[in-house]
C-alpha cells in the first residue's frame, strides 16, 4: 500500500512553463487525502519558493528543498544539513576560478544570495526557484553557513565544471542535474538520503513508497520507492533506473499517475 508520495519538481512535477494542473492537483489531493498518503515534493528550489508555488496547500506538504538539504512542513524546518561556512566559501572561490560566465547561487538559511553584477536575464532564472534572493558585490560578506550552492550555466558546460570540482568531492556532495546546472550540498546530502530521514520520520518504507523524477540528481531518488517512475522526457540513466516509465512532464504525468495506482487500493 502506497503512503508516501515523492516528486521532483522541474520537469517532472512542473510542466515547461514551471506551472501545473491546479485543477487535478486539488482532485489528487483529495484523493491523498482520504487514503492517508502524504505528499513530498523533493526539489532543487528554495523551500519558500514550493510554498509560494503551492499557495494555501503548502502546509499539508512535506518539502524536501534546496537541493534536499532541509525537509519542511507546516511551515517548520525539521531537518537541515549545512555546509560550513568555511568550506563553502573555499568551493565558491574555485568555481570563480573556473569561469565568471555561470551564475553562482549561494543559499543560507537565510535565502539566496548572488552577485550583484549578473546580468538581469539571469537573475530573473534565480527567482524562479527562490523566493528570497538578495544581491552582494562579494561572497565574501556572507558568514553564516551554506544550505546549498547552485550553479546555473547558460552556456551548459556543467558537466565539465563539476569534474573541476574534484578536490572537493570528498567534502561535498556535488551533481551536475543537466548541462546547465550544478547542485552543492554537505556530504551525503542529497535526495535519497533525505527521503531515508523523511521515511524514518513517518515510519513508511520504501515498500510504501512512491517517487517521480527526470533528471540525473534523482538517481538515488529512484532507490526510495518501490513505485519509482521516470518521466518520459527524463535522462536514459534515469529511465534504466526507474521500475516504470510514465508520461512526460507535459501530461501531468504525475498527478495521472497517481489517481491510477491509489485506485488499486
Amino acid at each position: 500500500m502506497i503512503k508516501l508520495v515523492l516528486t521532483d519538481m522541474d520537469g517532472t512535477f512542473l510542466n515547461n512553463s514551471g506551472d501545473f494542473n491546479r485543477d487535478l492537483y486539488k482532485e489528487v489531493k483529495k484523493i491523498m487525502t482520504e487514503k492517508g498518503v502524504a505528499f513530498a515534493p523533493v526539489t532543487g528550489k528554495q523551500c519558500e519558493r514550493v510554498e509560494e508555488l503551492f499557495g494555501d496547500d503548502a502546509n499539508d506538504l512535506w518539502i524536501l528543498g534546496d537541493s534536499a538539504a532541509r525537509i519542511k512542513h507546516n511551515g517548520e524546518f525539521v531537518y537541515e544539513s549545512l555546509l560550513s561556512n568555511k568550506l563553502g566559501l573555499e568551493i565558491i572561490r574555485l568555481l570563480e576560478e573556473i569561469s565568471l560566465e555561470h551564475t553562482i547561487i549561494a543559499c543560507t538559511r537565510n535565502g539566496a544570495v548572488i552577485k550583484d553584477t549578473i546580468p538581469q536575464e539571469e537573475a530573473a532564472i534565480v527567482r524562479m526557484s527562490y523566493a528570497q534572493v538578495r544581491q552582494v558585490s562579494d561572497f565574501n560578506e556572507i558568514v553564516d553557513d551554506f544550505v546549498k550552492i547552485t550553479i546555473h550555466d547558460p552556456s551548459f558546460h556543467c558537466f565539465e565544471t563539476r569534474e573541476k570540482l574534484s578536490p572537493f568531492f570528498e567534502s561535498a556532495y556535488i551533481v551536475a542535474s543537466d548541462a546547465a546546472w550544478i547542485d552543492i550540498a554537505n556530504v551525503n546530502v542529497h535526495k535519497g538520503t533525505t527521503v531515508e530521514h523523511l521515511q524514518r520520520l513517518l515510519n513508511i518504507t520504501s515498500e510504501e513508497t512512491m517517487v517521480f523524477g527526470d533528471g540525473y540528481n534523482d538517481l538515488e531518488l529512484m532507490a526510495c520507492g518501490k513505485f519509482s517512475f521516470a518521466v518520459r522526457n527524463a535522462v536514459q540513466e534515469l529511465k534504466d533506473a526507474a521500475n516504470f516509465i510514465t508520461r512526460s512532464n507535459e501530461e501531468d504525468a504525475v498527478l495521472k499517475t497517481i489517481i491510477s495506482m491509489l485506485s488499486l487500493q
